[in-house]
């Protein structure tokens, strides 16, 4: 509104000088020389124009913490933390200082930015996102401007709202909060960091606009101990990938508007889905219903589903036929890994396939017998047996080996180094920094031979 004004009344001046018979020809000129340097200055981020996203009145469905599943635990957590804000008068009668950050952790796709929304819903405040490389520029000084912005827009967001608090979101802080003194082509970085750490440090409970900042990050081991100390970010919330009983959850969540058939066990779907994020359930669960669009369906099965996790794990189907000596390699090679992990662990072979897939000219997938966070040696040998079954299999059969192994065999040596970090070969408990290579590479070596 106050940009249309000021357009009217200077086109009315001009209006006005050129009926009095003024020359307006250096005005002119001056409008256009400011113009310039205006767009200059815009386009090279010597302005701040930043504008970030105010989720207070757009119209955006709310997220509430029953639409994230999986995260019994850290929503819990979280929530103790958000009662400080809420109660805010308890806390002030018992000279409890309220906390100023939440630090969310974990992999990516774990929920953390709707944990973050979620929260801003929980104690009623205006929600503000930016994300941290949207602070960072090769020119000092715009960091920090930016930051400032950042809380001032929290501030005047919540106060358009009439609400007493104000939630910040930063994602991948890391970007901004990385340790100090690692850039030494100039000092914007540190500059940027300065800035927050000062703001952070300025949010008091008394605040006409109370103010909590939550941010989120992969990369904890990046970030400034300045930035972690008590008094800032008070709270590390551990947003990590779901068990089974948490994805079980989460597809109860993203296929509650989709028709299953009777066929569908989503038990079974989380069992093989070990490893997979929220965001991967959620493909997954997006996929299987395309599938069935695709084919005409009325209602998603299970196989839709077996074919979504493949599809999640490895990519899609390829077009690429590959010669029958090809195919028949492939498939012996691929026999050999699932004979002997049906022989390590009967119906441990979800599924054998030699269709192209991603990377893969045929795959082998097992069903985890049940989700594992520890290894044992005797799990960690078979698991290098099952990978090297493939080529011994091509050796047996066609008298020779191809380079189709060597994913197999990448696989085996990181299974049997990790055999070595942890106590499990013949060298006893090593320190890996200081173990020589050459008989590192000989024990590994050893370990894989064994196996084969």
């Amino acid at each position: 509104m106050l940009k249309e004004i000021s357009i009217g009344l200077s086109l009315a001046a001009v209006i006005y000088l050129l009926i009095a018979g003024y020359d307006i020809t250096p005005l002119l000129f001056l409008a256009a020389a400011g113009g310039g340097l205006y767009y200059f200055a815009r386009m090279r981020g010597l302005i701040n124009v930043k504008n970030f996203e105010n989720t207070g009145n757009t119209g955006r469905q709310e997220v509430t913490f029953s639409d994230i599943g999986g995260q019994d635990s850290a929503i819990q957590e979280l929530k103790e933390a958000l009662d400080f804000i809420k109660n805010h008068f308890s806390i002030r009668k018992l000279g409890i200082r309220p906390l100023k950050g939440i630090l969310l952790t974990g992999p990516p796709g774990t929920g953390k930015t709707l944990m973050a929304r979620a929260a801003a819903g929980y104690t009623d405040a205006a929600f503000v996102a930016a994300s941290g490389s949207e602070f960072i520029e090769m020119y000092a000084g715009v960091g920090a401007q930016r930051v400032r912005r950042l809380f001032q827009s929290a501030r005047e967001s919540a106060s358009r709202q009439n609400k007493s608090n104000a939630l910040i979101f930063i994602d991948e802080i890391e970007i901004l909060g990385g340790k100090r003194g690692q850039t030494t082509s100039h000092l914007e970085y540190d500059q940027t960091l300065n800035q927050l750490l000062v703001e952070m440090d300025g949010l008091k409970v008394d605040d006409k606009v109370r103010v909590l900042l939550i941010a989120a990050t992969n990369r904890a081991d990046m970030l400034d101990p300045a930035l972690l100390r008590p008094g800032r970010f008070d709270r590390r919330v551990k947003v990590d990938l779901p068990d089974k009983e948490g994805r079980i959850e989460i597809l109860k969540l993203h296929t509650r508007n989709k028709p299953l058939a009777e066929d569908v066990k989503l038990e079974t779907i989380a069992r093989e889905s070990f490893g997979f994020s929220g965001a991967h359930l959620e493909s997954l669960a997006n996929e299987a219903a395309i599938l069935a669009m695709r084919e005409g369906c009325k209602e998603i099965c299970q196989r839709h589903f077996n074919e979504s996790i493949d599809k999640v794990m490895l990519g899609g189907r390829l077009d690429r036929r590959p010669s029958e000596a090809d195919m028949r390699r492939v498939a012996v090679h691929e026999t050999g890994h699932a004979l002997l992990s049906e022989i390590v662990r009967s119906g441990s072979v979800s599924t054998l396939t030699v269709t192209p897939r991603g990377d893969a000219l045929g795959y082998m997938r097992q069903t985890p017998e049940d989700d594992t966070y520890l290894y044992t040696k005797d799990y960690l040998e078979n698991q290098i047996s099952v990978m090297l079954a493939g080529s011994v299999a091509e050796e047996i059969i066609l008298g020779n080996r191809s380079t189709g192994s060597s994913g197999d065999f990448e696989q085996a040596l990181r299974a049997a180094e990790t055999m070595v970090r942890s106590g499990m070969s013949r060298l006893g408990v090593v320190c890996p920094d200081t173990l020589p290579q050459d008989l590192k590479h000989q024990t590994i070596t050893e370990i894989v031979k064994v196996q084969e």
